[in-house]
């Protein structure tokens, strides 16, 4: 079993930052794309960034200049760090990984679109 566990999220004032982090566990070869959504009161979920394994990183429009992503391969850990942080931005944030491989030997995936539990963010004043 694979899982994803976020941590990080909190309550921050506007204009404010905060890092979140999300450690994939398990029997684990290779994830090629981590990546955080989030999902605010009365909305759909939705992207907020994307990184490969050779860590190229990928962003919502909405998302460019204040949020970045960044990956540690060999942790298995995929980061966002937030900026000038707006009330809109108000929302649980969730961790993906869209393909899980457990080694070397693997064809296909194992796992599929696996989701962590979520962590808050909540923006406010």
């Amino acid at each position: 079993q694979v899982q994803l566990v976020e941590s990080g999220g909190g309550l921050v004032q506007p204009g404010g930052s905060l890092r979140l982090s999300c450690t994939a566990s398990g029997k684990i070869f290779s994830i090629p794309t981590l990546g955080w959504y989030r999902q605010a009161p009365g909305k759909q979920r939705e992207l907020v960034a994307t990184i490969t394994s050779g860590l190229i990183a990928d962003y919502a429009d909405s998302m460019k200049g204040r949020f970045t992503i960044s990956r540690d391969n060999a942790r298995n850990t995929v980061f966002l760090q937030m900026t000038s942080l707006k009330p809109e931005d108000t929302a649980v944030y969730y961790c993906n990984a869209d393909r899980v491989y457990s080694s070397d030997r693997d064809i296909t995936p194992v796992y599929l679109d696996v989701w962590g539990q979520g962590t808050l963010v909540t923006v406010s004043s």
